[in-house]
Order: structure tokens, then C-alpha cells, then sequence
């Protein structure tokens, strides 16, 4: 979990290639209506992000179900949201990725052909409740470095 920017899908993926795990973004759970009005500039809100946040538990609860290990990315910003997803804190494992608003801005700048633009940032991190029961990563290290982390923080 974490703002846009923080880098979900480049660690979610590596890490789970590191493991051998199926990998899911949150992008992908969008509605199309979402993604248009994001890539105009106007932040989600509650109503918008409710069938994407039932898509993204509905996987979560398909990987448990089927006793499968997956990474599954979302912003989940807030706690009520977290809520939403089910997060089982003995079943699933949450991670935040965080880092400094600058690192931030820099790298939704240098984004291409994302939805996600740079003028977003502000209203996701206004929004973001961070969490108390997560395992807290900096995302100034490599992406290497991020996993290894990660992996040893969870025992992974």
C-alpha cells in the first residue's frame, strides 16, 4: 500500500517474482469510469472507489480461500478502506511503502502513459491514514533492496 508513486507495482511485482507468488495491481480492478476521471485530474471519491475495493477483497479472499500466496497492490489509504479489504493481520501481511513527497512528485513526473498524474499527489497524501499495524518501508533504497527488506522483515 501507499500513494501513488511510492512504487506498489515495481516492488509488488519483484517481490512477488522473488517468491514465486501470483501478483495483482489495484490499477487493473479500476472501473473505466475511475481511470478517466483520475486521468482528468479529479481525485475518487468514497462512492467511486467502493466496487474497485470490493474487486481488490474479492481477490484477496480468492487467494485465502484457495490457500494461495499472492502480492496484491492497492493504495488503501485509509483505515476504513484497509477495513474494507479485510485485511487479516494473521492471514495478510500489509506493507507501506512511504518516502519523501519530493522522491514522490519526481517519479509521477517522470511517468508516462499512467492516469496517475503528478497533480494527484497532494489529495492522496491529504487522504492517507497511515496504518499501525503494517510493516513501514522507505522507498528511497533500489527496488532490490526494497524486496530484500521486505522479505526479511515478514520472514519471507
Amino acid at each position: 500500500m501507499g500513494v501513488a508513486g511510492s512504487g506498489k507495482t515495481t516492488i509488488g511485482r519483484a517481490l512477488a517474482a522473488s517468491l514465486g507468488w501470483s501478483f495483482r495491481d489495484a490499477d487493473d480492478f479500476h472501473p473505466p469510469a475511475n481511470i478517466t476521471k483520475m486521468g482528468a485530474g479529479r481525485p475518487l471519491d468514497d462512492a467511486d472507489r467502493a466496487p474497485w475495493l470490493a474487486a481488490i477483497r474479492a481477490q484477496i479472499d480468492g487467494l485465502l480461500a484457495h490457500h494461495q500466496d499472492g502480492v496484491v497492490t492497492c493504495s488503501a489509504l485509509k483505515e476504513s478502506y484497509r477495513t474494507l479489504l479485510g485485511v487479516d493481520p494473521a492471514r495478510v501481511k500489509l506493507v507501506h511503502l512511504t518516502g519523501d513527497p519530493a522522491l514522490l512528485a519526481a517519479r509521477l513526473a517522470s511517468r508516462r502513459d499512467h492516469f496517475m498524474g503528478p497533480g494527484m499527489l497532494a489529495s492522496q497524501l491529504a487522504a492517507l491514514e497511515p496504518p499501525h499495524d503494517a510493516l513501514t518501508v522507505d522507498i528511497a533504497a533500489p527496488p532490490a533492496i526494497i524486496v530484500s527488506q521486505i522479505r526479511r522483515a515478514l520472514s519471507l
